[in-house]
């Protein structure tokens, strides 16, 4: 029987919060997915971790490669599952027990819908919960994804979608998923749970962080091959600001 929900989870370095991000994903309301555990080279014990719930849940798989970067680290692992929905878990943060099962039921119920997402919690990095997520308090909108990623976390999405705007851009070193959702919110519809079922774990030491200048590059770039695809050039030009605050401006004539 096929496997209808396909997780992919990469990995590099992540040994003190693994566990944490695998037992939230081994806990869910429903139990027919396959988690893919994709380690990009890391140095650490996160490989051994990843292996010993593999060998305890027949539904983990895990995967050992070189070092590459998250981007092509997620395409690699996403084309190796073969579920009708896709998501993906970062390895460290954490999903609620219901989330595949509320995110699938949107999906089942509606053909149209290709993509869901739902609210999320900030928690730092001891997992005490800090608040909510400020993204998720913005309204959904195609046109509000040009300076505002509210398709944040958790994302479930239809395969063929996914296949149908051509997957993860591997030119993008950050924000590849915004890229990506950009693109889907371009073919389908997008509908939002209105519940917190991903805890976002918010510390120094992390990729957002650590990367800030160049996540606010991929970002702009992201935004501006948008905005040519839907043919806005002659109308708007994207300022983009260090505070990762992005605008949309009246072009003006040469």
């Amino acid at each position: 029987m096929a496997i209808p929900y396909s997780l992919v989870m990469t990995v590099y370095n992540r040994e003190r919060y693994l566990s944490t991000a695998i037992e939230s994903v081994l806990r869910q309301t429903k139990s027919d997915f396959e988690l893919l555990i994709w380690d990009d080279g890391s140095t650490d014990r996160s490989v051994e971790i990843a292996c010993n719930y593999a060998q305890r849940d027949k539904r983990v798989r895990v995967v050992a490669a070189e070092h590459q970067g998250q981007t092509r680290s997620l395409k690699a692992a996403i084309a190796q599952t073969t579920g009708d929905y896709i998501g993906w878990v970062d390895s460290d943060d954490a999903i609620a027990p219901t989330a595949l099962e509320e995110t699938g039921a949107v999906l089942d119920a509606d053909p149209e819908v290709g993509l869901v997402y739902t609210d999320y919690m900030v928690m730092d990095e001891y997992g005490k919960v800090r608040g909510y997520g400020q993204r998720c308090r913005i309204p959904y909108s195609k046109e509000r994804q040009l300076i505002d990623f509210t398709i944040f976390h958790f994302r479930l999405m239809r395969r063929s979608v996914y296949d149908l705007v051509g997957g993860i851009e591997e030119t993008f070193e950050r924000a590849q998923d915004y890229d990506l959702c950009l693109r889907i919110s371009e073919v389908t519809e997008v509908q939002q749970v209105k519940k917190p079922l991903y805890f976002y774990r918010h510390y120094p030491e992390n990729v957002s962080h650590q990367q800030r200048m160049q996540q606010i590059l991929c970002s702009g770039e992201a935004v501006k091959r948008a905005i040519e695809r839907r043919g806005l050039s002659d109308r708007f030009e994207l300022d983009v600001q260090i505070v990762s605050r992005f605008s949309l401006r009246p072009k003006q004539s040469a």
